[in-house]
């Protein structure tokens, strides 16, 4: 890996308090909806970020959210947590995403569709297991935001942008220009701010799932085929379905039930 890319991560400022306070609650069993409330309510940017969050279609809420307390109730305290977590990361780094050839407001979207993809399909499977999943799949690109900085202050951001266009393998492209990728960037990144080992290792191992350990594996997978169905650089595209479609087949997953849930996310948009 770069010395450029370990320096940037080593000069990232802490999480922030507020942060600390919501990870706190969502770890103590005893806590409630009200107290989470209570907590972003001081923080003006998560709440914007929550309810813009409720009101795209992505999650499908029928009827308005207005308040911290609504957006929270509708949510869970898993979820939440998970939004504002989310936000606060991209808030803390310099996004400039020129280089993958998306406005960090896309990128956003992107990760968001990937944390609303696993969410949805693996509730039909386990709710725990994909509410984990959900926190891991909204920031597992995180990394991207650093090698993107790095690769403009290296003066490549045109020649990696078209190349970028045409990969089926970000991850390897990532790799080539940086030595590392993206999903491991994302890992330091976390293991830094003192993240879940578990949170750390499954996103680690996203690109290569048949390295992680044995609790760790079916993880890793479903975040690859995540990531596989909706790319930063071709969301959603007909051959990018196809392929996670295959990757899930081979993991041994019910076919149906994740083509369902890219379907209703194809509709929801």
């Amino acid at each position: 890996m770069k010395n450029s890319i370990t320096d940037s991560i080593k000069a990232l400022p802490p999480l922030s308090k507020t942060i600390g306070e919501v990870n706190r609650i969502y770890a103590d069993e005893s806590s409630s909806i009200a107290d989470m409330a209570k907590v972003i309510e001081e923080d003006p940017m998560i709440i914007a970020n929550l309810l813009k969050a409720a009101s795209s279609p992505l999650y499908g809420f029928s009827r308005e959210i207005k308040n911290a307390a609504q957006a929270v109730n509708l949510f869970g305290i898993s979820m939440t947590r998970s939004i504002a977590l989310g936000n606060s990361v991209r808030k803390l780094l310099n996004v400039d995403m020129q280089p993958y050839g998306v406005t960090p407001e896309r990128f956003a979207e992107i990760s968001s569709m990937q944390a609303t993809l696993v969410y949805n399909w693996y509730k039909k499977i386990n709710k725990q297991k994909a509410e984990t999943l959900y926190l891991a799949a909204l920031l597992q690109e995180t990394g991207k935001i650093l090698i993107a900085s790095d690769i403009i202050q290296e003066d490549e951001a045109y020649s990696f942008k078209s190349e970028v266009e045409i990969s089926n393998n970000l991850a390897q492209l990532e790799r080539s220009y940086v030595e590392v990728s993206a999903s491991e960037v994302t890992a330091l990144v976390f293991k830094y701010w003192n993240f879940d080992q578990d949170m750390i290792d499954m996103i680690k191992y996203a690109d290569n799932p048949n390295a992680a350990a044995d609790e760790i594996k079916e993880y890793a997978v479903a975040l690859n085929i995540v990531k596989t169905i909706i790319p930063i650089n071709k969301p959603l595209a007909e051959q990018a379905i196809n392929f996670g479609l295959n990757l899930a087949d081979k993991a041994g997953y019910n076919h149906e039930i994740l083509e369902d849930s890219v379907d209703d996310l194809l509709d929801s948009l």
